[in-house]
C-alpha cells in the first residue's frame, strides 16, 4: 500500500470519528435545551413529536447517543479509527462514573427491587466501585466511553419502556417530598446529555491530553450556554405569566391628535392637527388601591422604586467616588488601603436584611419614628456604596500612569489631572460598577419591609418634587413626601404573592395574577435601568477614544 493511500485512509477514519462524535454532541445539546424547556413548562410533557411522546423521544435519543459513544470507543480500541488515548481515563473520570454508578445502583435496588437499607446500600457501593473500575482500569478510549454509554442506555431504556415516565412518583420514607416523573425525566435527561456530550467531545479530539481539554471545555461551554438559556427561559416564563395581566384594558392606536397652531411657525397657516400614538396601560399608570377596582395599577410602586434608586445613587455615587479618588490618588499608606478594601468587600457581601436592621435601629427612630422613603433611600445607598468604592478604585488604578505624567508635564495641579485625565478614562469602569449595584438594590425586598413598606396596595403616588418647602429656620428645606411610607415593586410583589388567592368576584384578576404582572413590570424597570447605565458607559467610552 502506498503512503498516499495510507494517509487517505487515516484521514477518512479520523473524519468518521469526528462525524459520529459531533453528531452525539449535537443530540446532547438538543436534549439539554429541550429538557430545560420542559422544566420551565415551555414545552408540555405530553407534546408529541413526529407521532412519538416527548419523553419516549428523549429515551430514543439517549439510546442513540449511547450507541454512538460505544461505537467510537470500541472502534478506537480495536484500531479501526485513529486516536491517541492514554493508558487510563484517570481518577477524575473514575470518580464521576463511580458516583453515577452509586446513585443509579442505589435507586434501582431500593425502588425497583424493593431492597432495604442494607441491601440497597450494598448494591450502590458495588455498582459504584464497578463503574469506577470500568473507567480507570481499561484504556482511556474504553474507560471514557463505555461507562457513559451504559448510563445513557439505562436511562434511555427506562424512558422508552415508560418505567420512568409521567406516571412515576417516589415518596421517600425519611424525606417529606415527592419526586414525580414530570420533573425527574428532564433532570436525568440533562444529566445524561452532559455525560454523553463530555464523552463525545473527548472522542472527537482523539482522547489523550487534547481530548481531556476538549471534553472539559465543551462541558463548560455547554453549561454556560445552558445557564444563559435558563435565564432566557426564566424571563420568558415571567413574560408569559405576567403579560396578560400587565396589558389588562391596555389601548394602543392613533386615536389621539396633537393640535399645533400655525402661528407657532411664524407664518399665516391654518392650525395643524397631527395624529400621534395613543398608548394607555392602566396597569402601569393607575394606583393600586385594592384588587376590587376597575384595573389596579402599579404607578405608586414604580415611582417608589425609581425614587429609591435615585436617592440611593445620589447618596452613594458622590461619596463612593470621592473615597475611591482619595484611596487611589492621595493615600500613600498601603495598610490603610488594604483595610478599606477588606471593609468594603465585607460590606458588599453583607446580607441585605442586616442593612435593613441597621435602618430600623438607627435611621427610622431619627426620621419621625416610622417607615419612610428617606430611610429606604439611605439603606439602599449604604448597600450600593461598597460596590461603588470597589469598582471606582479599581477603575482609577487601571488608568495608565502615562495619562498622569502627560498631564503633569503641562504644569497642572494634581486635582486638575484627576478631573481632566484620570476620571474620564476611569468613567466606563465606574459606570459598570454602578450598573451592577443598581441592579441589586432595585430588586431588594428585605430592607424595604423594615424601613419603607407601607400599605400592600398604595392609594397615592409619592409626590416628592411638589412637596419641597423652604423655611426660614434650619434645616431650611423640608419634604413631607420623603418621610412617608410607600410601596416599591419588590415590596408590592412580595405582598401580592404571599397574601394568598382571593375570590375573583369584583376583581379583574387574582392576587397571584397581580403578582406575575408586578414581576414583569419589575423586570422591565430593572432592564431599563441597565439600559440607561450601558448607554452612559458607551457614551463615555466613545468620548474617551474619539478625543
Amino acid at each position: 500500500m502506498s503512503t498516499v493511500t495510507r494517509h487517505a485512509l487515516v484521514a477518512g477514519e479520523t473524519t468518521l470519528r469526528e462525524y459520529v462524535s459531533t453528531g452525539v454532541m449535537a443530540v446532547g445539546a438538543v436534549l439539554f435545551l429541550a429538557s430545560w424547556a420542559v422544566l420551565f413548562q415551555w414545552v408540555g410533557e405530553r407534546t408529541p413529536v413526529l407521532g412519538v411522546d416527548l419523553f419516549t423521544l428523549f429515551g430514543v435519543l439517549l439510546l442513540a447517543m449511547a450507541a454512538g459513544i460505544a461505537g467510537v470507543g470500541v472502534a478506537s480500541r480495536l484500531g479501526h479509527v485513529s486516536a491517541s488515548p492514554s493508558a487510563s481515563a484517570g481518577l477524575v473520570a473514575g470518580s464521576l462514573f463511580g458516583g453515577i454508578g452509586f446513585v443509579t445502583g442505589g435507586l434501582v435496588a431500593s425502588q425497583t427491587l424493593g431492597m432495604g437499607t442494607v441491601g440497597w446500600l450494598a448494591v450502590a457501593v458495588a455498582t459504584g466501585v464497578a463503574a469506577a473500575a470500568l473507567a480507570v482500569v481499561p484504556r482511556e478510549d474504553v474507560g471514557s466511553t463505555l461507562p457513559a454509554a451504559l448510563f445513557l442506555a439505562l436511562v434511555g431504556a427506562l424512558l422508552v419502556t415508560d418505567t420512568l415516565g409521567l406516571g412515576w412518583s417516589w415518596s421517600p420514607n425519611d424525606v417529606s417530598a415527592t419526586f414525580v416523573g414530570s420533573v425527574m425525566v428532564p433532570v436525568v435527561t440533562i444529566a445524561g446529555s452532559l455525560v454523553g456530550s463530555w464523552s463525545a467531545a473527548k472522542a472527537r479530539a482523539g482522547f489523550g491530553t487534547q481530548g481531556r481539554e476538549a471534553g472539559a471545555f465543551y462541558l463548560i461551554r455547554l453549561s454556560v450556554f445552558g445557564m444563559l438559556g435558563v435565564l432566557t427561559l426564566l424571563v420568558g416564563f415571567i413574560v408569559k405569566n405576567g403579560l396578560e395581566t400587565a396589558l389588562t384594558n391596555a389601548q394602543f392606536g392613533l386615536d389621539g391628535h396633537l393640535d399645533l397652531p400655525g402661528a407657532l411657525f411664524g407664518v399665516a397657516l391654518p392650525d395643524w392637527s397631527l395624529p400621534f400614538v395613543d398608548v394607555q396601560v392602566p396597569f402601569v399608570t393607575n394606583v393600586s388601591q385594592s384588587l376590587y377596582v376597575d384595573v389596579p395599577g402599579l404607578a405608586p410602586a414604580i415611582l417608589g422604586t425609581l425614587w429609591l434608586v435615585v436617592g440611593a445613587m445620589l447618596f452613594a455615587i458622590p461619596l463612593g467616588l470621592a473615597a475611591a479618588i482619595f484611596l487611589a490618588e492621595y493615600t500613600e499608606s498601603r495598610l490603610f488601603r488594604q483595610l478599606v478594601e477588606v471593609a468594603t468587600n465585607g460590606l458588599w457581601s453583607t446580607p441585605s436584611i442586616v442593612f435593613g436592621l441597621f435602618g430600623l435601629a438607627f435611621l427610622v427612630p431619627r426620621f419621625g419614628g416610622g417607615k419612610s422613603l428617606l430611610s429606604g433611600q439611605l439603606v439602599l445607598g449604604f448597600m450600593l456604596l461598597p460596590l461603588v468604592v470597589i469598582t471606582s478604585y479599581e477603575s482609577i488604578k487601571a488608568v495608565p500612569d502615562e495619562y498622569r505624567d502627560a498631564s503633569a508635564a503641562l504644569g497642572v495641579t494634581q486635582w486638575q489631572t484627576i478631573r481632566s485625565a484620570v476620571l474620564p478614562a476611569a468613567m466606563p469602569g465606574v459606570i459598570t460598577g454602578v450598573i451592577l449595584g443598581v441592579g441589586r438594590i432595585a430588586g431588594e425586598t428585605a430592607p424595604l419591609l423594615l424601613v419603607y413598606g407601607g400599605p400592600p396596595f398604595a392609594s397615592q403616588n409619592p409626590n416628592v418634587l411638589s412637596s419641597f418647602q423652604f423655611t426660614s429656620s434650619p434645616p431650611f428645606v423640608s419634604n413631607t413626601a420623603l418621610l412617608d411610607a410607600g410601596s416599591a415593586l419588590p415590596y408590592q410583589l412580595y405582598t401580592s404573592i404571599t397574601s394568598g388567592r382571593l375570590p375573583g368576584q369584583g376583581a379583574p384578576f387574582t392576587v397571584q395574577d397581580f403578582g406575575w404582572g408586578t414581576a414583569l413590570v419589575l423586570l422591565v424597570v430593572v432592564l431599563g435601568l441597565y439600559a440607561v447605565g450601558i448607554a452612559s458607559r458607551l457614551y463615555f467610552r466613545n468620548k474617551l477614544y474619539n478625543e
